[in-house]
């Protein structure tokens, strides 16, 4: 599930929002005042075009902050993950289900011998 800021934004106006960043970072005296002038030219929040920025870093950089909760993860590797932990939940679904029933194969196995 995306983050409701992904929806909002077109793919485009975020990557032109992040590109402006850098190209206008000298009219001001620090990063956050120039993420908090250039946010309002598209009409987001601060935080939204500070993540935009955060996420640009990490994808084309590898820069990662200690901090960040998604341990500094890509989109692609996001997904990757993903479908990693939905493959993981689908195997370990399929063991039990299979442990289930080759015990109830050895039971019924065992109760057959009894009776004879």
């Amino acid at each position: 599930m995306k983050a409701k800021s992904a929806n909002r934004y077109p793919p485009e106006l975020r990557e032109r929002a992040v590109r402006m960043l850098p190209e206008h970072r000298g009219e001001y005296d620090s990063e956050p005042d120039a993420i908090r002038a250039i946010s309002s030219k598209p009409g987001c929040h601060y935080d939204t075009l500070r993540a935009w920025l955060r996420q640009h870093k990490t994808d084309v950089h590898g820069d990662v902050a200690p901090a960040l909760a998604d341990g500094g993860l890509t989109v692609d590797e996001r997904q990757r993950l993903k479908e990693l932990e939905r493959e993981n939940r689908e195997l370990r679904r399929s063991n039990d289900i299979l442990r289930q029933a080759s015990a109830y194969f050895v039971q019924a196995e065992l109760d057959r011998h009894w009776k004879k």
